[in-house]
């Protein structure tokens, strides 16, 4: 049998120096870290739909920013606590917003919520101020 022989190769070391896609990740401005920042930002805002906008046209319901606010903090809350779907209680209007999808399906005003039944609502908000 033939006996098998090895030899070493010689060769210089590799020595790594910082490139400049390893300073690009530390930059707090590349693509990525914008588009997750952003991703973040828009999780939290809320998107009335098409149903919902005409029912607060016929319906005359008014929301102001400060009460849009506070409804999309409260709804991020309630998606954090893993509510899906919530009926959001203002003083004068009620809301059905599903938190999983940062989208408010429908609006109707206090009065005929009150004789409405409201099911697959895994939430409610009440910000009846």
């Amino acid at each position: 049998m033939d006996k098998m022989m090895f030899h070493p190769i010689h060769s210089k070391a590799v020595i790594s120096t910082k490139t400049k896609s390893a300073n690009r990740e530390l930059q707090p401005n590349n693509s990525f870290s914008v588009h997750f920042q952003n991703a973040l930002q828009s999780d939290s805002k809320l998107t009335v739909s098409k149903h919902a906008k005409e029912r607060l046209l016929q319906r005359g319901i008014h929301i102001n920013d400060a009460q849009w606010n506070q409804i999309e903090e409260k709804v991020q809350e309630a998606k954090n606590k893993g509510v899906k779907e919530s009926l959001v209680l203002l003083k004068d209007a009620a809301l059905i917003v599903s938190a999983k999808n940062n989208t408010v399906i429908t609006a109707m005003d206090r009065e005929e919520a009150r004789t409405q039944i409201f099911t697959n609502i895994n939430g409610t908000i009440i910000l009846d101020q």
